[in-house]
């Protein structure tokens, strides 16, 4: 989902109309540089030891691809080897995602993630809640098992601050222009856009994932 199709999309969550399933991209084949997927100009430094190959998976709860992607991106965490570090990334593109950015951090803060982060994403596109600010958020949080000044303290502490900061710096590093999207070892890019499909965009994460392992 483009940043352009943000409104649009708002729009029609709220009348709630649906919107159109993702075309089904080519078979598989081998990926191709700057089709499917980029090669940053400049590296981002990552938060993996040696060894490790880091993968970002840039989102926004409000984004419906999000939320389709989200069962299938879970599944290939899961299942991913152990050498790969997955961190999720919400992304800041206006203002007004800074809420749910952070409400993130504040799940992963209390250790919380397993537990909220699919919750948030039904109460939005399934149950159609309207949770897009701070008090939203909060008092959703308080009826899913987390207490609303709980939620808030953590939502308005200096760690949850800096890591939101820090997102919004990562997203702007990958010059992210769509979500959901994957950013593989600080040096490739990939997103729906470029791969056809998020389907395809994981096999192409894969076949970045096998180059690092082989230095290149």
């Amino acid at each position: 989902m483009k940043r352009r199709d943000f409104s649009l999309a708002a729009a029609a969550t709220v009348a709630g109309l649906p919107l159109a399933a993702q075309a089904q991209g080519p078979a598989a084949a081998k990926p191709v540089e700057g089709k499917d997927y980029l090669s940053l100009d400049k590296r981002v430094p990552t938060d993996v030891g040696t060894g490790k190959i880091e993968v970002l998976e840039f989102f926004w709860y409000s984004c419906p691809h999000c939320h389709s992607f989200e069962p299938q991106f879970a599944a290939w965490v899961k299942a991913a080897p152990k050498d790969v570090v997955v961190q999720r990334v919400p992304v800041r593109f206006r203002d007004d995602f800074e809420a749910q950015q952070r409400a993130y951090y504040v799940f992963e803060s209390l250790n919380m993630v397993d537990a909220m982060h699919g919750k948030l994403f039904h109460a939005i596109h399934t149950e159609r809640q309207q949770l897009n600010n701070a008090q939203a958020l909060a008092a959703w949080a308080n009826k899913n098992g987390l207490p609303e000044k709980k939620f808030m303290d953590t939502f308005n502490s200096f760690g949850v601050a800096t890591k939101s900061r820090r997102a919004t710096q990562l997203q702007d590093a990958f010059k992210v222009q769509g979500v959901p999207a994957l950013g593989i070892a600080g040096r490739f890019y990939t997103d729906g856009g470029l791969a056809q499909t998020m389907d395809r965009a994981l096999q192409v994460a894969d076949y970045l994932i096998g180059e690092v392992r082989r230095g290149r």
